[in-house]
């Protein structure tokens, strides 16, 4: 079988209260943590990742990646197998199973693509996350309801990146901020400006405000 990209995401819960005090106790330096994949389950691309599967690319991922500090992901769809390190947000410093969800804790760098994710994150927008591997997939016929795509045994995982708009339902990360959500986002040219604002804060950080 041939490999393709896979793309697939996950909900990833950030308290205030993480963003808060990795801010005020921690010289600005933010990082959060929360599920980044899960096994066994079928996701919104109907897509199923074996656990034995998942766990031995964690477990790679641990050895290498994070171990010698360069297990970096990028902010939105990379369409590449090669992380790009001029669009690189933020590290991945641990990670760590709990039943079938793949958990880890993930450090926002004082990069460009980094300082965009800070600011992104204090200023309540919603962002997705998504792990980025190549692999292979089999359907696997249902005798009811939908059929099931299976990952296969040569899957490789390659990143986790943050996505701000994400194809799958629910793959969020939660607001950190709703006031500030709720007071940023209005219309502009008639649309809805959940990425006028996300242009707006891009935009600050470039003049230095």
């Amino acid at each position: 079988m041939s490999k393709n990209l896979l793309v697939d995401y996950i909900p990833f819960e950030v308290t205030r209260e993480q963003i808060n005090e990795a801010i005020s106790k921690n010289n600005g330096r933010l990082v959060v943590k929360g599920v980044l994949q899960r096994a066994e389950a079928k996701n919104q691309n109907g897509r199923v990742y074996p656990r034995e599967t998942l766990m031995r690319e964690a477990e790679k991922y641990s050895e290498v990646q994070i171990a010698e500090r360069r297990a970096l992901g990028e902010l939105d769809h990379p369409d590449s197998s090669v992380v790009n390190l001029n669009n690189a947000s933020h590290n991945i410093l641990e990670m760590h199973w709990d039943g079938n969800d793949l958990l880890g804790t993930v450090e926002v760098l004082g990069t460009p693509a980094g300082n965009i994710l800070k600011e992104l994150f204090k200023s309540g927008i919603k962002l997705g996350i998504s792990s980025r591997g190549l692999g292979s997939v089999k359907e696997i016929r249902e005798e009811e309801g939908e059929d099931t795509v299976e990952v296969q045994p040569d899957f490789e995982l390659i990143a986790f990146d943050f996505v701000s708009n994400p194809s799958t339902h629910g793959a969020f990360l939660s607001p950190t901020n709703e006031g500030k959500l709720n007071e940023g986002v209005g219309t502009r040219d008639g649309k809805c400006c959940h990425d006028c604002l996300i242009e707006d804060i891009i935009n600050d950080i470039f003049r230095g405000e």
